[in-house]
């Protein structure tokens, strides 16, 4: 079922990480109604759906806050209120990034302001891909709850 939720979440993202970030979390969301799951046809079905709706909802939700790059393109390119909007946007996401722990503030700026991989960001920490992984989901999910405040 792995295969068809990640092929769900990379059609939806176009994104490996994000992908996974996703299939993560639907699978966690299954574990945590593992006592209801035979009160439903098809299981599959059901992660399936859960999938494109966690992955709509990051599309959302990333589309809003954590794209530096487009941020970046939006302000150099826009009006003198636009740009004060993106300097803003900008200053406060990077404000955010300074408040998270030393592992995910790292690992989040090699991944978004430094464009590396998870392999590359994995080689270089000494973790694994997976780890890189997790604490990038944490500190996304973090900058999330704090930018939206």
């Amino acid at each position: 079922m792995r295969r068809r939720l990640m092929d769900e979440a990379r059609r939806f993202l176009r994104n490996q990480d994000e992908a996974e970030d996703t299939v993560q979390d639907v699978v966690l969301k299954l574990w945590t109604m593992r006592d209801r799951l035979g009160d439903y046809r098809s299981v599959e079905a059901m992660a399936v759906v859960i999938t494109r709706h966690l992955c709509l909802s990051r599309k959302r939700d990333y589309g809003k806050c954590l794209d530096l790059q487009a941020l970046k393109e939006t302000t150099d390119s826009g009006s003198p209120e636009l740009l004060l909007i993106g300097r803003e946007t900008e200053g406060r996401l990077l404000e955010l990034i300074d408040s998270l722990p030393d592992r995910q503030q790292a690992i989040l700026r090699m991944k978004h302001v430094d464009g590396m991989e998870t392999d590359e960001i994995a080689a270089l920490t000494g973790m694994t891909a997976d780890s890189v992984r997790q604490n990038l989901s944490r500190a996304r999910r973090n900058i999330m709850k704090r930018f939206i405040k």
